[in-house]
């Protein structure tokens, strides 16, 4: 049986690599992808915790088909904005998308 510390280390992994992804890029997209990576290792810590603490229960199952299902909607949401933002200023650069500003 693996030890609940190396679940926990690589979800750690996960989410600091997606954190370096959301605060590096410059592409919209891949800002997206690093945020998906961010909500997996939440997923990873909500699953391991709960085989690990109450696996009778199904508390951490449905934690995290919940955050699935968030998942997948920030994923449309932010896709279609993308897409959005794309046709109208030819550009997917984080930096050159400026739609707030007066």
């Amino acid at each position: 049986m693996i030890p609940l510390h190396w679940y926990l280390l690589v979800a750690a992994g996960l989410f600091s690599l997606g954190l370096y992804g959301v605060l590096s890029r410059r592409n919209a997209v891949a800002i997206l992808m690093s945020i998906e990576l961010m909500l997996t290792s939440v997923n990873l810590n909500l699953v391991a915790f709960w085989r690990y603490l109450s696996p009778e229960t199904v508390n951490g199952k449905m934690f995290a088909i919940f955050v699935f299902a968030v998942a997948a909607a920030e994923a449309a949401v932010g896709l279609a904005l993308i897409i959005s933002i794309y046709r109208n200023r030819q550009t997917v650069i984080a930096e050159d998308i400026n739609i707030l500003k007066w």
